[in-house]
């Protein structure tokens, strides 16, 4: 079983080696080592989680972090990044739940939020799978390299509601 806490700055290094081993599999997808996750470094982890209004949560079995996920707010818009799952611990709804619980956090921070976004790479199947169920859709393509095209999606909130409801917004 795991729980889902806030991360601290006392989990930098923990955070770091855990996103490392995390995305390690996506460089193989797409050939390349220097997927941002994989060249953020040790100091950076550091200053996000010692940010005062920085959303970073952790999912924790026993005393091992085995899912990791971020957030940032920019108006009414939030950014979810670095969801990263312990690839020995995949499988077990840890991805899925740290995704509701940094939704649910970021709704009742951020009460006017009217849109969660989030992106994935185009080979990245499972994970586009995960975020679709989960009420996102995909809003665009960009080919960021020649070998990555990333899929971003987005998923309407109603401001002011702190469960899963989805807004149909026109």
């Amino acid at each position: 079983m795991f729980d889902i806490h806030p991360a601290t700055p006392a989990d930098a290094g923990e955070v770091f080696t855990l996103q490392r081993a995390a995305f390690v599999d996506e460089a193989q997808t797409y050939g390349d080592p220097f997927v941002l996750p994989l060249t953020e470094s040790l100091e950076r982890i550091g200053r996000v989680l010692a940010q005062e209004d920085a959303l970073v949560l952790k999912a924790v079995d026993g005393t091992r972090i085995v899912g990791a996920v971020r957030a940032a707010v920019a108006g009414t818009n939030a950014v979810v990044v670095r969801l990263a799952v312990a690839p020995d611990q995949r499988r077990r709804g840890i991805a899925r739940a740290l995704l509701t619980r940094v939704e649910e956090e970021l709704r009742a921070r951020h009460p006017g939020l009217t849109s969660l976004t989030l992106s994935t790479g185009a080979q990245s199947a499972g994970e586009q799978r995960l975020y679709r169920e989960r009420g996102y859709a995909e809003t665009s393509r960009e080919r960021v390299a020649e070998h990555l095209v990333m899929v971003h999606m987005r998923k309407e909130v109603v401001p002011g509601v702190r469960s899963g409801a989805v807004g149909a917004r026109g």
